[in-house]
């Protein structure tokens, strides 16, 4: 009886054993669903289809955006910005510059000649009803360049006298609420560039020559010097038109990472800004 039960345990176990293998499925590897890449914005396809970024820069301003007159080539830290958007967009440094002033950079957006102005273009409340604006890449203050031999300390010196500043910039505003302060009245004069101001100032139709001091300092020279005053801080952004809200979204990120890496602070002591 004893062997007959160790048999019967014996079957036992071994019919167990073939009905747990039989029962049991390999497990499978999963298989890995690839990560699609996130979808193109129907903005930055069109650029990238098209194969270059139109921006509008200056070509007065040294060191942001500055035309060589002899190698007609425009170079400056505005420009190596939007060399670095294009490559995020396109994949290569694909730039076509525009030259644009204080005027004309909104209507160019506007008509769609170019997809961005990046020209010491200060962000207001106001301009962010007619324009997407990135986060700030540099921030400056209105400063006042006059001749050495004036004897203009401050605002306050210049009651009465005359202030050349460029069309439809900001500067005109924030000298008007800063004249107020300080108890002077002063007058305008509105030019059309930078080079114009300057030339105003030398042959004395006006007394002063205004604008953010990081563009003053490319027209300073042995006769002219630039006034402790600063004021009212100007915020330069990247504009783009309204509704190019991918565009916009990714040269924020640009900006936001070359703040974060450190980039951008290297960019502006390359191009010695201050």
């Amino acid at each position: 009886m004893k062997k007959i039960g160790m048999v019967l345990t014996s079957l036992l176990l071994a019919v167990g054993l073939v009905t747990g293998c039989g029962s049991t499925a390999p497990t499978a590897t999963p298989t890995a669903t690839p990560t699609a890449a996130p979808e193109m914005s129907a903005d930055l396809k069109a650029i990238k289809d098209r194969g270059v970024l139109k921006v509008g820069v200056k070509v007065d301003v040294p060191k942001f955006g500055y035309k060589d007159p002899k190698t007609e080539k425009v170079e400056g830290f505005e420009i190596d910005l939007a060399g670095i958007i294009s490559k995020k967009i396109i994949g290569t440094e694909k730039i076509e510059t525009q030259a644009v002033t204080a005027k004309t950079r909104g209507p160019l957006l506007d008509s769609g000649d170019v997809d961005l102005v990046i020209a010491t273009f200060t962000v207001t409340e106001e301009r962010k009803k007619s324009y997407n604006f990135s986060d700030p890449y540099f921030v400056d203050g209105v400063r006042l360049m006059v001749k050495k031999d004036s004897g203009f300390k401050s605002l306050k010196d210049l009651d009465g006298k005359k202030i050349g500043v460029a069309q439809s910039a900001t500067s005109k505003k924030a000298i008007e609420e800063q004249a107020a302060k300080v108890g002077a009245k002063v007058s305008f004069l509105e030019f059309a560039t930078y080079p114009e101001i300057k030339t105003a100032l030398v042959a004395g139709r006006v007394d002063c020559f205004s604008v953010d001091g990081s563009i003053l300092f490319g027209y300073l020279d042995d006769s002219t010097v630039i006034l402790a005053d600063s004021f009212s801080p100007q915020d330069y952004g990247v504009a783009s038109k309204l509704g190019k809200d991918g565009l916009k979204k990714l040269v924020n990120d640009t900006i936001a990472e070359l703040k974060k890496s450190g980039e951008l602070d290297k960019m502006i002591q390359k191009w010695g800004l201050k």
